[in-house]
C-alpha cells in the first residue's frame, strides 16, 4: 500500500504546523514555500533576519509569520462577543501546553505570564470589563490593583490590570526556523510556488490551502482580506533598564499597545488598518507605538530602534479562522487573523482529524 501524500501551500506557521503534525502521522509531505507576502525590503538594506536582501528586493521568510510578536494570549486578548474565539484560543494554548513544543528548542518561548494593565481610568475599566467577562465565561484571572510591584518598570501612575499565569510567548523567528527544521528531520519536502491548486495536486493525494491573505487566489469565495499592522522591535544597549520577563499589554487612551520580551530586546506592536497589500511601516503607526509603548514604560526609550516592519495579517469577516474541507481532495486553514501563532497547533489538530476521516 503506498504512502498517502499531502502537498500544503503555504510556509508560514500554519502551513509548517499542518505540514510536521502530517508528517508525524506518516504521511509524505510536501511544503510549497510561497513569496513572503508580497513584502517589500527595508531601507536598511538587510532584511528582518539580518541577512542581506535578495536581489528581487522581497524579504526572504514566511510572510506575516516573520513579522509576528508571537503572543499565545487568548485571555488578554479577549473581549466580549468573542466568545467562540476565545474558545479556540483556549484550547489551541493548552495544546501549546501540552506537546506542541516537543522537538523544538526551550528558548523558542521568552515569556510565561501576561501582565495587562490600563493606563488611564477609562482604560482600567474596559480591563474590568474584560476579567468580568472572562470570569463569567469560567476562565477567571488574577485583578491586581498593584501592577508596579508586580513589573517595576512600569509608568508611575499604572496600578490596574490583570495577570493571565499560563500565556506564553514565542520568538516567532525562532519558531518558524525550529519548525522547518524539525519538518526536515521528519522528511517533509520543499517546493516552490504555485500559481494554480492543479499545480500543487500534481503527485498528491490532498492539498492543504495554509497560505494566508493569498488563500483566495488559489480558491476564489474565501473570504480573506489583508490586514496591515506595523511591528516594531527595540534592542537592549549596554547601561539600558533590564528587559521584562513578561509580556506586557497595556490598554493607552483606548488603544492597544503589546511589549513581548527576546532574547536581546523587546518587540512591540501592533497597529492594525486595512491598506490593501501595502508593508511599507508609515511614520503614523511607527510614532504611535513608540509613543504608547514608551507611555507604558518609560525605559523603552533607551533602548535601541533595530527594525521597523509590516505584516498583512489574514482576517475574516467574523475573525474566526477558515479550517476545514473545501472538497474530497482540498483542504483550507487560513484566516487565522492576529491569532496565527496562538492557533497554530489546533489548526495541526483539525486538518490531522480531517485526514483521518473525522469531520470538522
Amino acid at each position: 500500500m503506498s504512502q498517502e501524500s499531502l502537498a500544503v501551500i503555504g510556509g508560514g506557521v500554519i502551513g509548517l504546523a499542518v505540514a510536521r503534525r502530517a508528517a508525524l502521522d506518516g504521511l509524505s509531505v510536501r511544503v510549497h514555500r510561497t513569496p513572503a507576502g508580497g513584502q517589500e525590503r527595508s531601507d536598511s538594506g538587510k532584511n528582518p533576519g539580518g541577512q542581506e536582501r535578495s536581489d528581487s528586493g522581497k524579504i526572504p521568510g514566511p510572510g506575516a509569520s516573520w513579522v509576528a510578536g508571537g503572543m499565545l494570549a487568548p485571555h488578554s486578548e479577549g473581549w466580549p462577543g468573542e466568545e467562540k474565539l476565545l474558545a479556540l484560543g483556549l484550547e489551541s494554548l493548552r495544546l501549546w501546553h501540552d506537546g506542541f513544543l516537543d522537538g523544538l528548542p526551550d528558548d523558542v518561548v521568552t515569556a510565561r505570564e501576561s501582565l495587562v494593565v490600563g493606563v488611564d481610568r477609562a482604560d482600567a475599566q474596559d480591563l474590568r470589563t474584560v476579567a468580568d467577562w472572562l470570569s463569567a465565561q469560567g476562565h477567571p484571572v488574577t485583578v491586581t490593583t498593584t501592577a508596579r510591584d508586580i513589573e517595576p518598570l512600569l509608568a508611575q501612575g499604572i496600578r490596574h490590570g490583570f495577570i493571565a499565569a499560563d500565556e506564553l510567548a514565542v520568538d516567532n523567528r525562532k519558531l518558524v526556523t525550529a519548525l522547518a527544521a524539525h519538518c526536515e528531520q521528519l522528511g517533509v519536502r520543499w517546493a516552490g510556488p504555485v500559481e494554480r491548486l492543479d499545480d500543487a495536486r500534481d503527485g498528491a493525494d490532498t492539498v492543504v490551502v495554509a497560505n494566508g491573505i493569498d488563500a483566495p487566489a488559489l480558491w476564489p469565495g474565501l473570504q480573506v482580506r489583508p490586514v496591515k499592522g506595523e511591528v516594531l522591535r527595540l534592542r537592549w544597549r549596554r547601561g539600558c533598564m533590564p528587559v521584562p520577563q513578561r509580556v506586557i499589554r497595556a490598554r493607552v487612551h483606548g488603544r492597544s499597545v503589546y511589549l513581548v520580551p527576546r532574547a536581546d530586546g523587546i518587540v512591540i506592536g501592533a497597529t492594525q488598518y486595512e491598506h490593501g497589500r501595502d508593508t511599507a511601516p508609515a511614520v503614523a503607526g511607527v510614532r504611535e507605538l513608540l509613543d504608547d509603548a514608551c507611555e507604558v514604560m518609560p525605559a523603552l526609550g533607551e533602548y535601541e530602534l533595530a527594525e521597523c516592519a509590516a505584516g498583512l495579517r489574514p482576517m475574516t469577516p467574523d475573525n474566526m479562522p477558515i479550517v476545514g474541507r473545501l472538497d474530497e481532495c482540498t483542504l483550507v486553514a487560513t484566516g487565522h487573523g492576529r491569532s496565527g501563532f496562538l492557533l497554530a497547533p489546533w489548526t495541526a489538530e483539525r486538518i490531522a482529524a480531517e485526514l483521518m476521516g473525522a469531520r470538522t
